[in-house]
């Protein structure tokens, strides 16, 4: 089952972003991972900047969240993780089928250079990496993320995306 997150799931989102992003340590820059992945204060964060986070239940438990974020004319997928118990197995198809048909407008996703399995998995669903000059542009204008994970970050961008479109003209 799929439903909206609110604040009692606020430890549980902690937790599977942090079991899911495992998967990074030793791939992503050293400079870039943290112990843990992501704090509790930027988790807060990430919420009060408006990333509403769904989850995937199992028997009544959380396993999968998947954010989405409205930010100006674009919507964002933000955070989505799998717990590593769990992966493989369609949560994270089934999290964004359900996010992007909540979406409005064009759909961007970010992740990072080096994770070639979440961006395989992007593409799988109908995502296309844009240009690295593009991909700076979108980073700055729809992020606020630092300069070197900027340059460590990649933008993935569904059909809506003029981008893609005009590169395949």
């Amino acid at each position: 089952m799929i439903r909206r997150c609110d604040e009692r799931d606020f430890e549980l989102i902690w937790a599977i972003i942090n079991d899911g992003a495992k998967a990074y340590k030793g791939i992503i820059p050293a400079d870039r991972w943290t112990e843990p992945y992501m704090s509790k204060e930027k988790l807060q964060h990430e919420i009060d900047e408006g990333v509403v986070f769904w989850g995937y239940q199992e028997s009544g438990t959380l396993v999968g969240v998947m954010g989405i974020q409205q930010v100006q004319d674009v919507t964002l997928i933000r955070h989505a993780y799998v717990r590593s118990s769990s992966q493989k197995r369609g949560i994270g198809a089934q999290l964004l089928a359900h996010l992007r048909e909540m979406a409005n407008g064009p759909v961007l996703i970010g992740t990072w250079t080096d994770a070639v399995w979440a961006i395989r998995f992007y593409e799988r669903h109908g995502f296309q990496m844009v240009g690295a000059e593009e991909k700076n542009r979108l980073l700055k204008k729809y992020w606020s993320i630092p300069e070197r994970q900027i340059e460590t970050s990649v933008v993935l961008a569904d059909s809506n995306w003029r981008g893609i479109e005009r590169r395949s003209r």
